[in-house]
């Protein structure tokens, strides 16, 4: 058998090589070299690694999530490296969390899986009239996103656990009165401060600088004088707005997009509900709140009647409690979404679970449903262009999005195949590290992942399309580095005027400091004369009286002996420095007492939270979590 491989190597080799070429051609060099880097682990948990792929998996379901229920947020936030890098810090943490659970055999047990399946209030919703659950509703609701009942019940349980720990901590931490009293009077403490400021301007035009020094400073920082990294890129935009504005309805589709879509053209439902509002400021004060909540939801239950008195009784939403509870009539939109959820899966007159919200605990009867009439097809013939548009816009935009990504990489050494195909223009523009140079370079080349794709060191080396980026609002980008300029050093002659400012700037600064100094050192063993200061202020940390940060931490910082006033110096960098007089200011009157017991229980929440905090800090040490990235 062997003698056969040894006889017939040269056909062996040849047909090895019809296999793996073809691999290469359909697939590409390109293709391997980006598989084995996309496998490259981001992070590692006990050994577990966390790869590129799910970490960017991860990152586009948090910017999806946070973009649905804050739709002002501006998305290159979103994008930008340290929210990226904080998803996969949670995703770390998570993993840390769940192995702890899996060690120390946290078990979740099915009623606690029930309560909080039933805090979802789309799920709470879907209960019958003995108060079961609808499973075949429920399963069919799974079923819609992609999910089995034991695959999400599974999803559940393991958020459940790997919460459990430092909810447990969290609840368990106790801060004595004595660290209450010593806190808030630290927290609360207010300073007189008078300062004398030194800015390095009212310095330069002392500053006398010779073309020895200049030179000298150019060779000592000639890096700080390069001219800029820049990218010249071509790239291809897919936009749905622009898609939108193409697309113009004949009078027949818009009449049957009216006729097909009468209720969204025009009807609108509204509701009016009443609530009952308790509030929770810890986890331990929410288990005692959720104890009278599911009291007070068994006695509206048994007189619903009452409901009204009750609210006016119990509630502690001010804007409501006095009106029974009535919010009045709102449509979609107007409530935060658990709320919502929970009031439009109600029938006229009925009472939900309890519902959990940002604002605490609700109770909500619905005391009506209203539609509003139909508007007339000509009223509403200009909205519902730009319906059928954004309609239209989307699935057009979904099907070029597909065959957008597919071309990019199919033809990678060029944009202009997929241009042509998809009828658009290929732009060129030139990029530096900060964003596009010039005005006439689309803003999109300033987005965080645009920049990312670009500076790319295999991007910027190959000259090949990047995959296809998303980017907010509806787009796809496309780039492709053609020249590449490296940072280059200038000679002094060009860069003089630069050199001169800098150098200037650096010394006045220093003379600014030294001056301080000076000061400083005189005004400890000799007051100033009138004038040298500023009139003092009252500074708190809830109250800056519009000095710099740096500058109320300076003055709060200071140790003070008696009623004998301090002094401290601050170097404020390029704004140059301040000496303060602290000297301390009368304590804050006694709080009201429900104001001191907030105060306490916002305390205690915080040291709660520190004390999470640090049982996850010692959980990744101990399971070795580290990040693999810069």
């Amino acid at each position: 058998m062997f003698d056969l491989f040894r006889n017939n190597m040269k056909v062996l080799m040849a047909l090895l090589m019809l296999l793996i070429i073809p691999s290469f051609v359909f697939f590409g060099v390109q293709g391997y070299t980006s598989l084995r880097e996309r496998a490259e682990p981001v992070a590692r948990v006990a050994g577990e690694r966390i790869t590129r792929p799910e970490w960017e998996a991860a990152h586009r379901r948090e910017v999806e999530r946070l973009a649905a229920s804050m739709p002002g947020l501006d998305r290159a936030l979103l994008e930008s490296e340290d929210s990226r890098r904080a998803t996969l810090q949670r995703m770390v943490d998570e993993r840390v969390l769940a192995r702890a659970a899996q060690d120390l055999r946290m078990v979740v047990t099915d009623r606690q899986l029930a309560a909080e399946l039933l805090r979802d209030p789309t799920i709470a919703s879907l209960r019958k009239a003995d108060g079961t659950l609808d499973t075949q509703r429920y399963q069919d609701l799974l079923r819609s996103q992609g999910l089995t009942a034991p695959q999400y019940e599974a999803l559940v349980r393991a958020d459940l656990a790997r919460r459990r720990l430092p909810e447990l901590v969290q609840a368990s931490a106790f801060l004595p009165l004595a660290s209450v009293e010593l806190a808030t009077a630290a927290w609360f403490e207010r300073r007189e401060v008078a300062l004398a400021r030194f800015r390095p301007a009212d310095f330069a035009a002392g500053v006398r600088v010779t073309d020895e020094e200049l030179r000298a400073h150019h060779a000592a920082h000639g890096q700080d004088f390069r001219t800029p990294e820049q990218a010249v890129v071509e790239y291809l935009l897919l936009d749905r707005d622009a898609v939108a504005r193409r697309l113009q309805p004949s009078e027949g589709e818009l009449r049957h997009y009216y006729e097909q879509n009468a209720a969204r053209a025009g009807q609108r439902e509204q509701r009016r509900a009443a609530h009952i509002l308790l509030q929770a400021d810890t986890a331990e004060a929410k288990a005692r709140v959720r104890a009278r909540a599911e009291q007070l939801l068994a006695e509206v239950r048994a007189q619903p009647a009452r409901f009204a008195e009750l609210a006016r009784q119990h509630s502690q939403d001010p804007g409501s409690a006095s009106q029974g509870g009535d919010l009045g009539w709102f449509g979609r939109g107007a409530m935060v979404k658990p709320f919502e959820d929970a009031v439009f899966a109600l029938a006229k007159g009925q009472i939900s679970d309890i519902v959990e919200s940002e604002f605490g605990l609700h109770i909500i009867q619905l005391l009506d449903v209203r539609q509003e009439p139909v508007e007339p097809y000509e009223r509403a013939r200009a909205r519902l262009v730009e319906e059928w548009r954004a309609q239209q816009a989307a699935r057009q935009f979904a099907e070029q999005a597909e065959r957008f990504g597919n071309l990019v990489y199919e033809q990678p050494d060029s944009l202009q195949p997929a241009a042509e195909a998809l009828g658009l223009t290929v732009r060129r523009a030139t990029v530096e590290r900060q964003g596009p140079v010039g005005g006439d370079a689309d803003p999109a080349l300033a987005e965080p992942a645009a920049l990312r794709a670009i500076f790319d060191e295999e991007a910027l080396r190959r000259k090949l399309n990047s995959r296809a980026i998303e980017l907010r609002g509806n787009r796809l980008l496309a780039v492709r580095v053609v020249e590449h300029r490296p940072a280059q050093a200038q000679p002094f002659e060009a860069v003089a005027e630069q050199v001169r400012a800098a150098l200037v700037a650096e010394r006045a600064r220093a003379a600014a400091l030294e001056q301080a100094r000076q000061r400083l050192a005189q005004w400890r063993t000799q007051p100033p004369a009138d004038g040298a200061l500023g009139s003092p202020v009252v500074v708190s940390r809830q109250a800056a009286q519009g000095l710099d940060a740096r500058l109320v931490r300076a003055a709060l910082a200071v140790p003070l002996q008696g009623e004998a006033p301090a002094w401290t110096l601050v170097d404020l960098g390029a704004e140059g420095a301040a000496v303060l007089r602290v000297r301390r200011a009368a304590a804050r009157p006694a709080p009201a007492p429900e104001q001191a017991r907030a105060e306490a229980r916002e305390l205690a929440r915080l040291w709660g939270e520190g004390e999470a905090r640090a049982l996850l800090a010692a959980l990744r040490a101990r399971y070795q979590a580290e990040l693999l990235v810069k």
